[in-house]
């Protein structure tokens, strides 16, 4: 884990004073979002995205791509104009148009400390024609990388990184790859196979990947990433439809240009979610989809069972998710292996349950935006919590908290975990909201909105 050299102003996780009514509008999904701009960046005619989440990772996203030669028309609303990468001000954006053309070198991406950028954009940077630096935050070097390096490698490009499988990296683009047959261990991130796939089809052969492993974590990004590639014309064999268990294959073929509406990040409603159950109220998502790849879907089963109701509703605008809490929070025994992102959120509702739970399957988390679990533990831990980390997961006993400063380590999950326990323990300082904007810009005065509602 890793602190910020200058302390971030601490901020006073608001105190929730009755049950929480309110209805949050969630911005677009991050995972959606950056695919969706890789696709569209490779397709062969120009393609529109809608509602896109505009947050730090898909800036830096949308900022690598126009380093590399695609043109990106931004229409935003007023309240968001102006933001940059490093800033990540504003809501969502309006609409995005995506211009293809020829990808180009000599260039510099900065992927923050983003996983998707740093993962889905190297096989980009082997199709242009030049040199592409990929550099980042300090953290972005300590996540692994070389599950896409060596793969990329085995497919013909050529990459310094000088022995450490890990950023910084100078990727050398010849203008194509030949692509074929790739076997990779994939067990520290999914990302690593979505990132071959997503490009796949621009390779001379396409790909055949398969994962030699342990456990593959976050199979929905895999499922979302092989929706998304049918969705643009692209031909994909995967284990689901027939194929060879842990094997995908994806066919050389043109891409075509969408016009894609983003769905609502389901992992960012976590938290507004979350406020419900803690505090025995009702919280109304509007726009919820009813059928979905993104991971956050599995909220719906997992915090009804730790004590929770949801129904799905049909409104003049679409679906919308209604969560009510019952006032009394369960412990649960759970798997997340497939939706690991997810484990933070559940943390914090399961250190203000009225019984133990047992959170299984994450062990890669230790290799995200910090080490969410050694986070996790230490962090609620300090706050008077039990908290103790198993070889692939964390074991919660709940016990009475007190106010302290919850450390972020500039994990924007993290942040929002912290902010949850808030509602229910006075004195509660987060530190560093502002990381948040990683994916879920200006949540502090979405959490104060939907408090005051």
């Amino acid at each position: 884990m890793t602190e910020s050299a200058v302390q971030p102003a601490l901020w006073p996780a608001p105190l929730a004073t009755g049950a929480v009514e309110a209805t949050v509008t969630v911005p677009g999904s991050k995972s959606v979002t950056n695919r969706a701009l890789v696709l569209a960046a490779l397709a062969a005619e120009p393609g529109w995205l809608r509602r896109p989440l505009r947050s730090r990772d898909t800036l830096l996203m949308s900022a690598a791509l126009q380093a590399m030669g695609v043109g990106i028309e931004e229409t935003v609303s007023s309240s968001t104009a102006g933001g940059s990468a490093d800033e990540a001000v504003g809501g969502a954006g309006e609409a995005w148009r995506v211009i293809p053309s020829g990808l180009n070198g000599p260039a510099t991406v900065d992927v923050g400390n983003a996983g998707t950028v740093m993962r889905f954009l190297p096989p980009v940077a082997a199709l242009a024609d030049g040199p592409i630096r990929f550099d980042g935050d300090p953290r972005s070097y300590e996540r692994p990388l070389n599950g896409v390096i060596d793969a990329l490698r085995t497919l013909g490009a050529r990459i310094d990184d000088d022995g450490r499988g890990s950023l910084p990296m100078t990727v050398h683009g010849g203008g194509a790859l030949e692509g074929g047959p790739v076997r990779i261990d994939a067990s520290s991130s999914s990302q690593f196979v979505s990132a071959l796939l997503l490009s796949a089809p621009r390779f001379n052969q396409g790909v055949e990947v398969r994962h030699v492993g342990g456990r593959l974590p976050s199979m929905p990004h895999i499922r979302m990433t092989v929706d998304m590639l049918r969705a643009v014309g692209a031909q994909v064999d995967e284990p689901q439809t027939g194929g060879e268990p842990d094997v995908w294959r994806v066919s050389h073929s043109a891409l075509l240009g969408r016009d894609l509406t983003i769905e609502p990040d389901l992992s960012n409603a976590q938290p507004f979610l979350a406020a419900a159950l803690v505090t025995g109220g009702r919280v109304t998502i509007p726009d919820w989809p009813e059928r979905t790849t993104q991971p956050g879907d599995a909220l719906r089963e997992i915090f009804t069972e730790m004590g929770g109701s949801c129904e799905l509703t049909t409104t003049p605008n679409g679906t919308a998710l209604v969560f009510t809490g019952s006032g009394r929070i369960h412990g649960i025994d759970v798997d997340l292996g497939e939706v690991g992102e997810l484990t933070p959120g559940i943390a914090a509702v399961a250190a203000l349950a009225d019984s133990p739970s047992t959170l299984r399957g994450v062990a890669h988390l230790r290799l995200h935006e910090t080490d969410r679990l050694a986070a996790l533990t230490k962090e609620i831990n300090e706050l008077g919590g039990d908290v103790t980390e198993t070889e692939d997961g964390l074991h919660i006993r709940p016990r009475p908290l007190h106010g302290g400063v919850f450390r972020t380590y500039d994990d924007h999950r993290m942040a929002t975990a912290g902010s949850v326990i808030g509602l229910a323990v006075e004195g509660v300082q987060i530190e560093n909201v502002a990381t948040t904007a990683k994916t879920l810009p200006d949540f502090p005065r979405m959490w104060a909105e939907m408090l005051e509602a």
